[in-house]
């Protein structure tokens, strides 16, 4: 068996060059601690709807809702999470998925509550 590469430069080409159904498994981000206690898990991919709160960079604190998830860049975008342009009009600012915490999870998919409750139990 083929033994994969631990070099910085071919795992971000990894990252860069991966499949688009692979893209969602690579957008999972930490879960909050009171989440990681009650679904035994640490992380999450992060879906639009989703509630996070950004853990580095200039919007540090800002708490909000996803209200876009671009998985080619591996960014998203939250609410109230915006610059101004020259011209005036404001933007939304993109904040890379490792920068951010799941503080409420979006589960009106039926499928998205099925994974949660895969894997481990939770201790009692």
């Amino acid at each position: 068996m083929a033994r994969l590469s631990a070099q910085p430069r071919k795992q971000r080409r990894m990252l860069y060059n991966a499949p688009l159904h692979k893209l969602p498994k690579l957008m999972s981000a930490h879960l909050s601690p009171e989440l990681r206690e009650r679904y035994g898990r640490r992380s999450f991919p992060v879906r639009a709807g989703d509630k996070v709160r950004i853990l580095r960079g200039e919007f540090r604190g800002v708490e909000g809702k996803v209200t876009k998830v671009d998985r080619e860049r591996q960014m998203v975008y939250v609410e109230n999470v915006t610059v101004k342009k020259a011209d005036g009009t404001t933007v939304q600012k993109p904040v890379h998925v490792s920068n951010v915490m799941i503080t409420e999870l979006n589960l009106d998919d039926e499928y998205r509550k099925q994974a949660l409750s895969r894997g481990r139990e939770v201790a009692a």
